[in-house]
């Protein structure tokens, strides 16, 4: 198997990105979507963090924690962002 990643100091900066259709998000996606698929993304995140945690004892459970609430944080962050675009 070969190797197909490029070393990063060989990359032009000035050239385009083009991205990895691998995972692709079509753009014709409107931003409201993106961002209420994002918050139901960060809060089932943060349930599965959340619950596993439970299974961990001692550091690795504060960690998981502690990665939880960054999670949690976020999906905050976005639901806020969401209550600003909708309509009340």
């Amino acid at each position: 198997m070969t190797n197909t990643t490029e070393n990063p100091s060989d990359i032009d900066p000035d050239t385009r990105r083009q991205p990895s259709t691998i995972f692709f998000v079509s753009p014709d996606i409107d931003n409201l979507a993106l961002l209420t698929y994002a918050c139901e993304s960060l809060a089932s995140a943060n349930v599965m963090a959340s619950d596993f945690a439970r299974y961990l004892e001692g550091s690795q459970s504060n960690t998981l924690l502690g990665i939880q609430q960054s999670i949690m944080l976020g999906e905050l962050a976005v639901n806020r962002v969401l209550d600003n675009l909708e309509p009340s």
